[in-house]
């Protein structure tokens, strides 16, 4: 197989023809992603011609254009690894809205020779609609096809891989006598909710405190679960375990429902759920909340906010809208002093940060969590 290298680039969206040149039936991949770790690839894969225009289908492609921000793929390892044009890889058709990267669908069509975008680093592919200035605009990738599975041993007949959603989602019950749960929402991403969730796991464990813990929505990566385990969870999880490659409004409490049963069977001490994007994007946070059943769970919620604007919306969101209250709020909110007086004159509500203040941090949060409890 030769690679072409001097693919001439194409808007997004928009058919890259490839004169002459007919996909390989069969390709080694340089990377694979994490968005597909389900699928179990293989470096070595068949390809097919007709693909699924759905969440889920797994791609392979070739990358057309260089990067220099913003220009890694996570693989199914976590680790990552910068992306080359020529590079051969697999990754998961699904959707994005980020504020801080790209905004982008899945095409009503995707055919062997298009030219579409990888939408964030664990690999998801689609169609970019918009991207922010920091990341720059989107990696192009060429398709070359389905990857395809033998699903039946001893049987030759390929299907397309298509991570499939589990059932378990559809599942609307909830156990009794849960452990104590702390749920991380933030005033939009990058408020410093995986900072939070694992400055509290490294806290809790040096008191001998068993804690589980889990990513509940946003878009396929690894980083943030396998941060957690690093930081000191006893089991960590994320909506990928369930086959959901980018979260919305309509799965996100049966993530959440499935997570917490799953988490529960182990009888941790607590469980710490962290609600991926802002409260009010479209990764399904505000139904989460908006559950009554999921809300009687949550023992303790915890509110990161980059400014004390805000912090201001946040609050003012969780307890008209929610009926929540956050037992404290953190994030780059509470960096400095400034920002800690202005969050605790204006709410009456404990400001801690969760990196200076780790120790105080995670007291105020068990506190709220024994409280609950009684």
């Amino acid at each position: 197989m030769t690679r072409r290298d001097d693919a001439k680039q194409k808007p997004s969206g928009t058919k890259h023809m490839s004169t002459n040149i007919t996909p390989p039936k069969r390709i080694t991949l340089d990377k694979i992603a994490s968005a597909t770790m389900l699928a179990d690839l293989q470096p070595r894969v068949d390809l097919g011609s007709e693909i699924p225009a759905r969440k889920g289908t797994v791609i392979a492609g070739r990358i057309i254009n260089s990067k220099t921000v913003y220009n890694t793929l996570e693989d199914i390892h976590g680790r990552k690894r910068n992306l080359m044009p020529g590079d051969l890889i697999a990754g998961a058709l699904g959707h994005r809205n980020a504020l801080h990267g790209y905004v982008g669908r899945v095409p009503s069509k995707v055919e062997v020779g298009d030219t579409l975008n990888v939408l964030n680093l664990g690999g998801v592919i689609g169609e970019c609609t918009s991207w922010n200035p920091d990341v720059g605009p989107p990696f192009q990738i060429e398709v070359l096809g389905t990857v395809m599975q033998y699903p039946n041993f001893g049987d030759r007949t390929p299907r397309p891989a298509v991570i499939e959603e589990s059932p378990e989602l559809l599942n609307t019950e909830l156990p009794k006598n849960l452990p104590p749960i702390a749920v991380v929402v933030g005033s939009s991403m990058n408020s410093g909710k995986t900072t939070a969730v694992c400055s509290l796991l490294r806290q809790f464990k040096r008191k001998g405190r068993n804690c589980a813990s889990a990513k509940c929505t946003g878009v396929s990566l690894l980083g943030d679960v396998l941060e957690m385990r690093d930081f000191g969870a006893s089991r960590s999880m994320s909506f990928m375990d369930l086959g959901v490659i980018t979260t919305s409004a309509d799965a996100g409490p049966g993530i959440v429902r499935a997570i917490i049963r799953e988490l529960a069977k182990d009888e941790p001490d607590a469980i710490l759920l962290e609600l991926g994007d802002g409260i009010l994007g479209t990764y399904g946070v505000r139904e989460i909340l908006s559950a009554e059943d999921i809300r009687a769970c949550f023992s303790a919620v915890i509110l990161c906010a980059s400014d004390p604007v805000g912090a201001w919306g946040g609050v003012q969101l969780l307890q008209s809208r929610f009926h929540v209250s956050p037992c404290v709020v953190t994030g780059p909110v509470t960096d400095n002093r400034s920002g800690l007086i202005a969050v605790e004159e204006e709410f009456g509500t404990p400001a801690r940060n969760a990196r200076t203040e780790a120790e105080g941090f995670a007291d105020t949060v068990w506190e709220a969590l024994n409280k609950a409890k009684k």
